[in-house]
């Protein structure tokens, strides 16, 4: 039999490693239901990919560093996924509204529909650093 400091090392280890496997697998089983096709015959995935391949040439440099700029805040394994499923939003409303280009106007709407409502309050800090004005945009956060 196991006795003492052995039997708790085995025991923190055996609790450590459950743990971490729940949480990885909270965040494969997400992405799986995001990856299911949907009554259309596409999931949320290919949406999204659609949108930002049809919308690719009106994004500016200029906008693409915005972009790159408001998701800075995400932790840096996150930031793709997130910048993927922003751009898609953003190309989404683009082609909604048949834009010319992506202006500011329309990728901070984009931004912000695209973004879960725990997130705004660092969506308004990130704004107030870049000194964006977010009163035309109120009624997107509700």
């Amino acid at each position: 039999m196991l006795d003492g400091w052995f039997l708790w090392f085995i025991l923190f280890w055996v609790v450590i490693l459950i743990s971490l496997m729940a949480i990885g697998g909270y965040f494969m089983f997400r992405k799986f239901l995001k990856a299911l096709p949907k009554e259309d015959g596409k999931s949320d995935l290919d949406w999204e990919s659609y949108y930002v391949d049809k919308t690719i040439h009106l994004w500016s440099d200029e906008q693409k560093a915005l972009l790159n700029e408001l998701v800075a805040p995400v932790p840096e394994l996150f930031r793709p996924v997130a910048k993927q499923k922003i751009a898609g939003r953003i190309g989404q409303l683009a082609l909604e509204e048949n834009a010319p280009t992506i202006t500011q106007e329309l990728l901070i709407r984009g931004y912000i529909l695209a973004t879960p409502k725990r997130d705004h309050k660092f969506l308004r800090k990130k704004m107030d650093e870049l000194q964006i004005d977010l009163a035309p945009y109120e009624a997107y956060f509700n």
